[in-house]
Parts: C-alpha cells; sequence; structure tokens
C-alpha cells in the first residue's frame, strides 16, 4: 500500500541546510494501523505530511497503491490525495463559516461529487458520527469533541484507503480523546490504513505497529 525507498527530506533555514528525513525505509499494508512517535523535531509530521502529498521528498521514491506518485506535478499529486487520502488534525481546520453538513461536504464538492450522491453521504454521516442534530451548527457552536466528528466525517467523505491523523486527541479532554480514537479505530475495521502520530505512548501503544523516530530515522519498529 506504502513504501518509502531511501526518502530523505531537507529543507534551507537562512544559510543552513536542515535535514528533517534521513533514509526513510517504510513499508505500511493496505489496513495497517500505525502509530508514529518520537520527540519533538524528530520528523514524524514531516512524514505523515510526505505520506499525505503534502511534501514532497528531497530524494528516495514513495509509491502508493503499486504507483509510484514521487515524481507526479501538483494538479496529480492533488488528485491521487483527493481520492485515496484523509486527513484529521490536531486543530481540526473546519472552515468557520460552514456549517457541520457544509464543512463534510466541501471535498465533494470539490472532487466534482453529483449533488444527490453528496446529499446521500453527507446525511449518512452525520449519523454515523452522532451529529444528525448538529448539521447546521457552525464550528464555534460545537464542542471540541464534536469539531473532530465534524473532521473525522469529512476525511472519510470520499471513501479514502489511507487515513493520516496528527495528534488528533491534543485539544480534547481525556474522555472525548478515547471516543475519537475508537471512532478511528473503528475504520481499520473497513481495512483503511490509519497511521497515527502522537506523542502519547499510551495513546501510540494501541496501534498495531509503532515506529519510533529519532533525528529524522525510524530507530525502532514494534508491534502490538
Amino acid at each position: 500500500m506504502i513504501r518509502l525507498d531511501k526518502v530523505s527530506r531537507s529543507f534551507t533555514v537562512g544559510d543552513q541546510q536542515v535535514t528533517a528525513l534521513r533514509d526513510i525505509d517504510l513499508n505500511i499494508a493496505a489496513g495497517d494501523y500505525v502509530s508514529i512517535m518520537g520527540p519533538s523535531g524528530s520528523g514524524k509530521s514531516t512524514l505523515l505530511n510526505l505520506i499525505g502529498l503534502l511534501d514532497r521528498p528531497s530524494s528516495g521514491i514513495y509509491k502508493l497503491d503499486g504507483g509510484n506518485v514521487t515524481d507526479l506535478d501538483d494538479a496529480q499529486q492533488a488528485k491521487v490525495r483527493s481520492e485515496k487520502i484523509g486527513f484529521v488534525f490536531q486543530s481540526f481546520h473546519l472552515v468557520p463559516r460552514l456549517t457541520a453538513a457544509m464543512n463534510i461536504e466541501l471535498p465533494l464538492i470539490l472532487a466534482g461529487i453529483p449533488v444527490t450522491e453528496r446529499k446521500v453521504r453527507v446525511e449518512a454521516l452525520l449519523e454515523n458520527y452522532g451529529l444528525t442534530d448538529r448539521a447546521d451548527h457552525r464550528p464555534d457552536q460545537l464542542s471540541g469533541g464534536q469539531r473532530q466528528r465534524v473532521a473525522i466525517a469529512r476525511a472519510t467523505s470520499m471513501h479514502p484507503a489511507v487515513l493520516l491523523a496528527d495528534e488528533p486527541t491534543g485539544n480534547l479532554d481525556q474522555a472525548t480523546g478515547r471516543e475519537v480514537i475508537s471512532l478511528l479505530e473503528q475504520l481499520t475495521e473497513q481495512h483503511v490504513t490509519l497511521i497515527l502520530v502522537t506523542h502519547d505512548p499510551a495513546l501510540g501503544g494501541r496501534a498495531k505497529r509503532q515506529l519510533h523516530m529519532v533525528d529524522g530515522q525510524i530507530v525502532s519498529q514494534t508491534a502490538s
């Protein structure tokens, strides 16, 4: 499903070259549940951004679903991202002026999904995530847990094969965080590949496989 061969990522900061990822080799099978852990600055989010086609490697090859996506142009990468990858972020990233239903519908509109099908998908997602009575509420009228449920519903509206979650419980209380993680883990039962970035060892330990990063390298892998 996901294969990285000798992938590195460097940035120029002022007159210095900073290497965020160093020769990453990684294979993640379809339907796998993987956590990425490590201290701040270890490269976790950079790795997630590369997998999500939000960034490009400086060197190495990235294959997704058997196809080399490394050298695709921006439009081609955006198409692959829209069709195959969903994102859930710590800060929700909902559009403030849109209702919950409209936020969920947004990726469908951008993908050109017909109105009738959009309506069916949005209504089903609102029901699945317990948001039907919040459909017309804007993000500032929702609790943190409700916002993250809207974000998960939006991320899954295009039926992605891969879901990337970057500190998805970081802005939530403990009980709400457990609820959100449970929702994400249920998606793996539908053969969605879940990749979770977290600072929390207890949370990361729930994954089937845990990657530990230090200084831009995967220094160990463990399995539950």
